[in-house]
């Protein structure tokens, strides 16, 4: 093996040592981040839970009871949109960072591997342009399909959004409809 080959592979190996430890501590903030996220939702439903319990046990009968517990849902529906919302962003988050360091990394790989069947071409006896032509062409086509795959995943991200605003606007026009119609059920009683 030659001096250039061993110091080519020594520096691939290094970007892909680089790549995975990039992976990795995105996946880490990302764990780091969703379980801050779950502890803090978790102690505000406990703490509301038990504010909740507090004021049910407090009411008088059972039309105070059921006003309540109208006027309790639509925060819990709330923060629960809102916990939603912020596992999507964190996922977007996180998406867009290991998506970044994969379009780098491919970036890097394309053009080593143009500037290897650029020199494999000049240097091979007669006959290696078509193994040559048909790497370019093997490039090109896995070049098409991340490019497929990053369109893919950006309009998947699109949708997930669109769903989770829909979802929101549903849970923001649940709240007059819940509030009036615990309204009529104490008035009727």
């Amino acid at each position: 093996m030659s001096s250039p080959n061993f110091e080519q592979l020594a520096s691939a190996q290094k970007a892909n040592a680089e790549v995975m430890t990039a992976l990795m501590r995105t996946a880490l903030n990302g764990v780091e981040r969703l379980t801050a996220l779950n502890m803090a939702a978790t102690r505000d439903f406990l703490n509301n839970s038990m504010s909740s319990t507090q004021q049910m046990l407090a009411a008088k009968d059972a039309n105070a009871l059921g006003k309540l517990q109208s006027e309790l849902a639509q925060p819990g529906m709330e923060k629960m949109m809102d916990y939603s919302r912020s596992i999507y962003d964190l996922m977007a988050d996180m998406q867009k960072e290991v998506t970044a360091v994969i379009e780098s990394q491919y970036s890097t790989f394309t053009k080593n591997a143009n500037s290897a069947v650029e020199k494999a071409k000049s240097a091979t006896p007669v006959g290696g342009d078509v193994f040559a032509a048909a790497m370019q062409s093997m490039l090109g086509a896995s070049t098409k399909a991340f490019d497929q795959m990053n369109s893919i995943a950006k309009q998947l991200s699109g949708i997930a959004e669109a769903n989770l605003e829909a979802a929101g606007k549903a849970t923001s026009a649940a709240k007059p409809t819940a509030t009036s119609a615990a309204a009529k059920k104490g008035a009727a009683k």
